[in-house]
């Protein structure tokens, strides 16, 4: 599995904008056929920052969604409200094991 922790850090000023635009985004994610999970998280202490957990099957999979037109409406829809520029870390998933199915 791969996974990938997107850490991003909003302008105060743009928080529910940003949380629309990756809705849309977490929606179409979600339909990729090795998308395994896209979860948005908005942190608690912080709320202009989150954290995206990405999962998919395999790292194909992933750069397959770089290439989808959802993910590059996004991407440009919202540079300008970061904070500071997203930061990816890639990790290999390990539990669950979805390829023991």
């Amino acid at each position: 599995m791969h996974v990938t922790f997107v850490h991003v850090h909003v302008k105060p000023d743009h928080i529910e904008d940003f949380i629309a635009a990756t809705l849309q985004n977490h929606a179409a994610s979600v339909q990729e056929p090795g998308n395994l999970r896209f979860d948005v998280c908005q942190q608690a202490d912080d709320p202009a920052r989150f954290v995206l957990y990405e999962a998919y099957r395999t790292a194909a999979d992933a750069a397959a969604h770089k290439q989808t037109g959802h993910y590059h409406r996004w991407r440009e829809t919202v540079a300008e409200w970061m904070a500071e520029p997203r930061q990816g870390v890639v990790c290999r998933g390990m539990m669950p094991d979805f390829n023991a199915e």
